[in-house]
Protein backbone atom coordinates (compact mmCIF):
# COMPACT_ATOMS: atom_id res chain seq x y z
CA UNK A 1 0.00 0.00 0.00
CA UNK A 2 1.17 3.75 -0.70
CA UNK A 3 3.04 5.17 2.39
CA UNK A 4 0.64 7.62 4.58
CA UNK A 5 0.80 11.25 3.12
CA UNK A 6 1.97 12.33 6.69
CA UNK A 7 5.41 12.58 7.74
CA UNK A 8 6.50 11.61 4.05
CA UNK A 9 9.81 13.27 2.57
CA UNK A 10 11.22 12.20 -0.82
CA UNK A 11 14.12 13.98 -1.87
CA UNK A 12 15.42 14.50 -5.86
CA UNK A 13 17.22 15.91 -8.07
CA UNK A 14 14.62 17.20 -10.58
CA UNK A 15 10.94 16.78 -11.08
CA UNK A 16 9.00 15.40 -14.03
CA UNK A 17 5.06 16.62 -14.16
CA UNK A 18 2.06 15.18 -15.79
CA UNK A 19 -0.33 17.64 -16.47
CA UNK A 20 -3.92 16.59 -17.28
CA UNK A 21 -5.49 15.60 -13.58
CA UNK A 22 -1.92 16.39 -11.94
CA UNK A 23 -1.49 20.31 -12.31
CA UNK A 24 -5.15 20.68 -14.73
CA UNK A 25 -8.10 19.36 -13.86
CA UNK A 26 -9.56 18.76 -17.39
CA UNK A 27 -11.57 15.82 -16.44
CA UNK A 28 -14.87 17.77 -17.41
CA UNK A 29 -13.98 18.45 -21.44
CA UNK A 30 -12.29 14.86 -21.44
CA UNK A 31 -15.51 13.44 -20.31
CA UNK A 32 -17.57 15.05 -23.05
CA UNK A 33 -15.32 14.71 -25.47
CA UNK A 34 -14.60 10.78 -25.31
CA UNK A 35 -17.62 9.69 -24.35
CA UNK A 36 -19.07 11.03 -27.71
CA UNK A 37 -16.52 9.17 -29.14
CA UNK A 38 -17.66 5.87 -27.11
CA UNK A 39 -21.52 6.91 -28.56
CA UNK A 40 -20.22 7.24 -31.80
CA UNK A 41 -18.11 3.99 -31.67
CA UNK A 42 -21.25 1.54 -29.96
CA UNK A 43 -19.00 1.46 -26.83
CA UNK A 44 -19.76 1.74 -23.37
CA UNK A 45 -19.20 4.93 -22.23
CA UNK A 46 -18.29 3.96 -18.25
CA UNK A 47 -15.62 1.26 -19.23
CA UNK A 48 -13.55 3.97 -21.99
CA UNK A 49 -13.31 6.10 -19.40
CA UNK A 50 -11.66 3.51 -17.11
CA UNK A 51 -9.24 3.41 -20.37
CA UNK A 52 -8.11 7.08 -21.36
CA UNK A 53 -6.97 8.62 -18.44
CA UNK A 54 -3.00 9.30 -19.20
CA UNK A 55 -2.68 8.12 -22.32
CA UNK A 56 -2.15 9.10 -25.63
CA UNK A 57 -5.46 9.27 -27.53
CA UNK A 58 -4.53 6.84 -30.11
CA UNK A 59 -3.22 3.98 -27.51
CA UNK A 60 -6.65 4.32 -25.81
CA UNK A 61 -8.10 3.73 -28.93
CA UNK A 62 -6.30 0.87 -29.81
CA UNK A 63 -6.83 -0.60 -26.67
CA UNK A 64 -10.56 0.00 -26.96
CA UNK A 65 -11.09 -1.46 -31.02
CA UNK A 66 -7.92 -3.58 -31.23
CA UNK A 67 -9.20 -4.49 -34.23
CA UNK A 68 -9.03 -1.35 -36.20
CA UNK A 69 -5.52 -0.24 -38.20
CA UNK A 70 -3.40 2.30 -36.89
CA UNK A 71 -3.96 4.45 -39.22
CA UNK A 72 -7.85 5.15 -38.35
CA UNK A 73 -6.33 5.78 -34.89
CA UNK A 74 -4.16 7.56 -35.89
CA UNK A 75 -6.16 10.13 -38.20
CA UNK A 76 -9.18 10.13 -34.77
CA UNK A 77 -6.69 11.04 -32.36
CA UNK A 78 -6.14 14.54 -34.17
CA UNK A 79 -9.86 14.57 -34.29
CA UNK A 80 -9.83 14.00 -30.76
CA UNK A 81 -6.94 16.41 -30.00
CA UNK A 82 -8.68 19.22 -32.20
CA UNK A 83 -12.11 18.80 -30.40
CA UNK A 84 -10.25 18.85 -27.03
CA UNK A 85 -8.44 21.88 -27.86
CA UNK A 86 -11.27 23.93 -28.90
CA UNK A 87 -13.62 23.43 -25.50
CA UNK A 88 -11.65 24.78 -22.54
CA UNK A 89 -15.24 24.76 -20.70
CA UNK A 90 -14.30 24.02 -16.58
CA UNK A 91 -10.57 23.38 -16.61
CA UNK A 92 -9.16 24.83 -13.99
CA UNK A 93 -5.91 24.54 -11.81
CA UNK A 94 -5.55 21.47 -9.73
CA UNK A 95 -6.02 23.11 -5.98
CA UNK A 96 -1.85 24.34 -5.05
CA UNK A 97 -0.97 23.82 -8.38
CA UNK A 98 -0.09 27.39 -9.32
CA UNK A 99 1.85 28.13 -6.01
CA UNK A 100 4.09 24.15 -6.41
CA UNK A 101 4.54 25.53 -10.04
CA UNK A 102 6.11 28.87 -8.19
CA UNK A 103 8.01 27.38 -6.17
CA UNK A 104 9.79 25.67 -8.52
CA UNK A 105 11.27 28.51 -10.49
CA UNK A 106 14.90 28.27 -10.73
CA UNK A 107 15.01 24.23 -10.06
CA UNK A 108 15.08 20.94 -12.38
CA UNK A 109 11.60 20.03 -13.38
CA UNK A 110 9.59 19.25 -16.49
CA UNK A 111 6.33 18.76 -18.19
CA UNK A 112 5.68 15.44 -19.51
CA UNK A 113 2.17 15.16 -20.79
CA UNK A 114 0.60 12.90 -23.40
CA UNK A 115 -1.22 16.13 -24.82
CA UNK A 116 0.54 17.52 -27.91
CA UNK A 117 2.14 21.26 -27.94
CA UNK A 118 -1.40 23.30 -28.94
CA UNK A 119 -3.79 20.98 -26.05
CA UNK A 120 -0.81 21.61 -23.25
CA UNK A 121 -0.04 25.12 -24.14
CA UNK A 122 -4.20 25.98 -24.20
CA UNK A 123 -5.22 24.31 -21.34
CA UNK A 124 -2.17 25.30 -18.88
CA UNK A 125 -3.45 28.78 -19.93
CA UNK A 126 -7.00 28.00 -19.30
CA UNK A 127 -6.23 26.93 -15.74
CA UNK A 128 -3.64 29.75 -15.29
CA UNK A 129 -0.66 27.84 -14.96
CA UNK A 130 2.93 29.19 -16.64
CA UNK A 131 4.62 26.42 -19.14
CA UNK A 132 7.71 25.00 -17.24
CA UNK A 133 10.23 25.60 -19.72
CA UNK A 134 11.05 22.19 -20.45
CA UNK A 135 8.23 20.23 -21.98
CA UNK A 136 8.16 16.44 -23.27
CA UNK A 137 5.05 16.46 -25.10
CA UNK A 138 3.21 13.74 -27.48
CA UNK A 139 5.33 14.87 -30.24
CA UNK A 140 8.69 14.72 -28.21
CA UNK A 141 7.83 10.71 -28.10
CA UNK A 142 7.34 7.80 -30.25
CA UNK A 143 5.24 5.68 -27.30
CA UNK A 144 2.57 6.60 -25.34
CA UNK A 145 2.21 6.20 -21.48
CA UNK A 146 2.77 3.49 -19.71
CA UNK A 147 5.79 3.56 -22.03
CA UNK A 148 8.32 5.16 -19.92
CA UNK A 149 10.12 6.99 -22.79
CA UNK A 150 8.45 10.29 -21.53
CA UNK A 151 9.87 10.63 -18.40
CA UNK A 152 13.23 8.95 -19.50
CA UNK A 153 13.41 11.68 -22.45
CA UNK A 154 12.62 14.26 -19.44
CA UNK A 155 15.26 13.30 -17.48
CA UNK A 156 17.73 13.09 -20.12
CA UNK A 157 16.59 16.88 -21.29
CA UNK A 158 17.56 17.68 -17.66
CA UNK A 159 20.37 15.88 -17.17
CA UNK A 160 19.35 13.91 -14.28
CA UNK A 161 19.53 10.08 -14.06
CA UNK A 162 16.29 8.26 -13.49
CA UNK A 163 16.88 7.29 -10.25
CA UNK A 164 16.58 10.99 -9.14
CA UNK A 165 13.58 12.20 -10.58
CA UNK A 166 10.37 11.86 -8.54
CA UNK A 167 7.62 11.75 -11.05
CA UNK A 168 3.92 13.08 -10.56
CA UNK A 169 0.96 11.45 -11.53
CA UNK A 170 -2.55 10.98 -11.51
CA UNK A 171 -3.52 7.89 -13.70
CA UNK A 172 -2.41 4.30 -13.95
CA UNK A 173 -1.18 4.78 -16.89
CA UNK A 174 1.39 7.77 -16.22
CA UNK A 175 2.16 5.75 -12.51
CA UNK A 176 3.14 3.04 -14.60
CA UNK A 177 5.41 4.89 -16.75
CA UNK A 178 7.08 6.66 -14.21
CA UNK A 179 7.61 3.36 -12.71
CA UNK A 180 8.95 1.42 -15.83
CA UNK A 181 11.48 4.19 -15.79
CA UNK A 182 12.75 3.80 -12.37
CA UNK A 183 11.64 6.95 -11.05
CA UNK A 184 9.50 7.57 -7.57
CA UNK A 185 5.99 8.48 -7.90
CA UNK A 186 3.74 10.83 -5.75
CA UNK A 187 0.00 10.15 -7.08
CA UNK A 188 -2.09 13.48 -7.38
CA UNK A 189 -5.91 12.70 -6.10
CA UNK A 190 -8.27 9.86 -6.09
CA UNK A 191 -7.19 8.29 -9.32
CA UNK A 192 -4.23 7.25 -8.18
CA UNK A 193 -4.22 5.87 -5.10
CA UNK A 194 -5.50 2.66 -6.08
CA UNK A 195 -2.48 2.45 -9.19
CA UNK A 196 0.19 2.35 -5.47
CA UNK A 197 2.04 5.14 -6.23
CA UNK A 198 5.11 5.74 -3.60
CA UNK A 199 2.56 8.35 -2.33
CA UNK A 200 -0.65 9.92 -2.58
CA UNK A 201 -2.27 13.64 -1.95
CA UNK A 202 -5.22 14.52 -2.14
CA UNK A 203 -3.78 17.63 -4.42
CA UNK A 204 -1.03 19.51 -4.46
CA UNK A 205 -1.89 21.50 -1.36
CA UNK A 206 -0.28 18.85 0.61
CA UNK A 207 3.06 19.11 -0.84
CA UNK A 208 5.90 21.79 -0.21
CA UNK A 209 9.45 21.95 -1.99
CA UNK A 210 12.43 22.55 -0.16
CA UNK A 211 15.94 23.77 -2.11
CA UNK A 212 18.95 22.82 -0.56
CA UNK A 213 22.73 24.26 -1.01
CA UNK A 214 23.41 21.73 -3.07
CA UNK A 215 21.22 20.99 -5.19
CA UNK A 216 18.52 18.94 -3.45
CA UNK A 217 15.10 19.17 -3.56
CA UNK A 218 13.35 17.86 -0.63
CA UNK A 219 9.77 17.24 -0.88
CA UNK A 220 7.29 17.60 1.90
CA UNK A 221 4.41 14.99 1.16
CA UNK A 222 1.22 15.79 3.61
Amino acid sequence: MPMPAAATVLTARALLLDMDGTLVNSDAVVERCWRRWADRHGLDADEVMKVVHGRQGYASMAVLLPDRPMEQNFADNARMLAEETADMDGVVEIPGAFAFLASLAGLPHALVTSADVGLSTARMAAAGLELPDVRVTAESVGASKPDPEGFLKGAAELGVAPEDCVVFEDSGAGIAAGRSAGMRVVGVGPRAAVHRPDVVVRDLTQVRVESTADGTIRLHVG
